[in-house]
Protein backbone atom coordinates (compact mmCIF):
# COMPACT_ATOMS: atom_id res chain seq x y z
CA UNK A 1 0.00 0.00 0.00
CA UNK A 2 1.09 3.27 -0.98
CA UNK A 3 0.42 6.58 0.12
CA UNK A 4 -0.14 9.64 -2.11
CA UNK A 5 1.47 12.79 -1.74
CA UNK A 6 0.86 16.55 -3.55
CA UNK A 7 3.71 17.83 -5.49
CA UNK A 8 3.09 21.51 -6.50
CA UNK A 9 2.84 20.68 -10.29
CA UNK A 10 0.03 18.71 -9.84
CA UNK A 11 -2.72 21.06 -8.87
CA UNK A 12 -4.88 23.22 -11.59
CA UNK A 13 -5.48 26.75 -9.90
CA UNK A 14 -8.85 28.11 -10.17
CA UNK A 15 -10.00 31.85 -9.87
CA UNK A 16 -13.13 32.13 -7.28
CA UNK A 17 -14.66 36.07 -6.61
CA UNK A 18 -16.25 36.84 -3.29
CA UNK A 19 -18.50 39.98 -3.15
CA UNK A 20 -17.89 41.33 0.31
CA UNK A 21 -21.29 43.77 0.39
CA UNK A 22 -22.89 43.37 3.45
CA UNK A 23 -20.78 39.91 4.61
CA UNK A 24 -19.53 39.42 8.30
CA UNK A 25 -15.61 40.11 8.15
CA UNK A 26 -14.72 37.41 10.22
CA UNK A 27 -16.99 34.54 8.43
CA UNK A 28 -15.95 36.24 4.99
CA UNK A 29 -11.78 36.09 6.02
CA UNK A 30 -12.39 32.14 7.56
CA UNK A 31 -13.79 30.66 3.78
CA UNK A 32 -11.29 33.36 1.97
CA UNK A 33 -8.21 31.52 4.16
CA UNK A 34 -9.57 28.11 3.91
CA UNK A 35 -9.62 28.35 -0.54
CA UNK A 36 -6.06 30.22 -0.58
CA UNK A 37 -4.58 27.04 2.03
CA UNK A 38 -6.48 24.53 -0.32
CA UNK A 39 -8.52 22.98 2.80
CA UNK A 40 -11.49 22.64 0.24
CA UNK A 41 -9.59 20.20 -1.49
CA UNK A 42 -9.78 16.45 -1.42
CA UNK A 43 -5.71 16.24 -1.70
CA UNK A 44 -5.38 19.10 0.86
CA UNK A 45 -1.53 18.38 2.28
CA UNK A 46 -0.64 20.65 5.17
CA UNK A 47 2.75 21.71 4.10
CA UNK A 48 2.09 22.38 0.37
CA UNK A 49 0.35 25.04 -1.26
CA UNK A 50 -1.99 23.65 -3.06
CA UNK A 51 -4.88 26.37 -2.76
CA UNK A 52 -6.84 28.56 -5.30
CA UNK A 53 -6.80 32.35 -6.17
CA UNK A 54 -9.19 34.54 -4.61
CA UNK A 55 -10.56 37.71 -5.27
CA UNK A 56 -12.63 40.11 -2.97
CA UNK A 57 -14.53 42.62 -4.54
CA UNK A 58 -16.26 45.59 -2.05
CA UNK A 59 -14.08 45.60 0.86
CA UNK A 60 -15.32 48.78 1.37
CA UNK A 61 -18.76 47.49 2.40
CA UNK A 62 -17.63 44.38 5.01
CA UNK A 63 -19.73 44.38 8.13
CA UNK A 64 -18.62 43.77 11.61
CA UNK A 65 -20.69 42.82 14.37
CA UNK A 66 -20.26 44.83 17.92
CA UNK A 67 -18.95 47.87 18.93
CA UNK A 68 -15.72 46.75 16.62
CA UNK A 69 -16.09 49.92 14.23
CA UNK A 70 -14.72 52.23 16.98
CA UNK A 71 -13.05 49.59 19.95
CA UNK A 72 -11.01 47.31 16.73
CA UNK A 73 -7.39 48.82 16.99
CA UNK A 74 -4.89 47.98 14.25
CA UNK A 75 -0.74 47.90 15.51
CA UNK A 76 1.98 48.30 13.88
CA UNK A 77 5.92 49.49 14.63
CA UNK A 78 8.47 51.04 12.56
CA UNK A 79 11.30 49.59 14.70
CA UNK A 80 12.22 53.16 16.46
CA UNK A 81 12.06 53.42 20.02
CA UNK A 82 8.59 54.86 20.24
CA UNK A 83 7.25 53.42 16.97
CA UNK A 84 4.00 51.62 17.72
CA UNK A 85 1.25 53.37 15.59
CA UNK A 86 -1.69 52.75 15.99
CA UNK A 87 -5.27 53.33 14.17
CA UNK A 88 -8.90 52.39 14.65
CA UNK A 89 -10.81 50.10 12.28
CA UNK A 90 -12.97 53.21 11.48
CA UNK A 91 -10.19 55.41 9.84
CA UNK A 92 -8.43 52.20 8.45
CA UNK A 93 -11.74 51.51 6.51
CA UNK A 94 -11.71 55.64 5.52
CA UNK A 95 -8.08 55.57 4.39
CA UNK A 96 -6.87 51.64 2.99
CA UNK A 97 -10.95 49.94 3.18
CA UNK A 98 -8.67 46.81 1.38
CA UNK A 99 -6.26 46.33 4.35
CA UNK A 100 -9.06 44.97 6.88
CA UNK A 101 -9.56 42.15 4.98
CA UNK A 102 -6.44 41.72 3.70
CA UNK A 103 -5.18 41.48 7.53
CA UNK A 104 -8.32 39.57 8.38
CA UNK A 105 -7.06 36.82 6.11
CA UNK A 106 -3.66 37.18 6.98
CA UNK A 107 -3.81 36.36 10.55
CA UNK A 108 -5.64 33.31 9.59
CA UNK A 109 -2.91 31.64 7.15
CA UNK A 110 0.17 30.09 8.48
CA UNK A 111 3.31 32.24 9.77
CA UNK A 112 6.23 31.26 7.32
CA UNK A 113 7.11 31.43 3.94
CA UNK A 114 4.08 28.66 2.86
CA UNK A 115 1.87 31.03 4.15
CA UNK A 116 3.33 34.40 2.70
CA UNK A 117 3.05 32.61 -0.87
CA UNK A 118 -0.41 31.57 -0.30
CA UNK A 119 -0.94 35.37 0.83
CA UNK A 120 -0.16 36.17 -2.51
CA UNK A 121 -3.09 34.93 -4.33
CA UNK A 122 -5.78 37.11 -2.67
CA UNK A 123 -6.68 40.11 -4.45
CA UNK A 124 -8.77 42.81 -2.40
CA UNK A 125 -10.36 45.85 -4.40
CA UNK A 126 -12.65 48.29 -2.15
CA UNK A 127 -15.32 48.80 -5.25
CA UNK A 128 -16.87 46.64 -7.38
CA UNK A 129 -13.99 46.53 -10.02
CA UNK A 130 -10.89 44.18 -10.93
CA UNK A 131 -8.69 43.61 -13.85
CA UNK A 132 -8.81 39.57 -13.60
CA UNK A 133 -11.94 39.11 -15.88
CA UNK A 134 -9.73 36.99 -18.22
CA UNK A 135 -9.24 33.92 -15.43
CA UNK A 136 -13.32 33.63 -15.46
CA UNK A 137 -13.67 33.53 -11.70
CA UNK A 138 -16.42 31.37 -10.32
CA UNK A 139 -18.94 33.19 -7.62
CA UNK A 140 -17.85 31.70 -4.13
CA UNK A 141 -20.56 31.63 -1.53
CA UNK A 142 -20.17 31.48 2.21
CA UNK A 143 -22.73 29.09 2.73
Amino acid sequence: MSTWTYRPGCVEREWYIIDANDLVLGRLATRAASVLRGKHRPQFTPHADCGDHVIVINAANVRVTGRKELQKIYYRHSGYAGGLKSITLEKQRQQHPERVIELAIKGMLPKNPLGRQMFKKLKVYAGNDHPHAAQQPKTLSLD
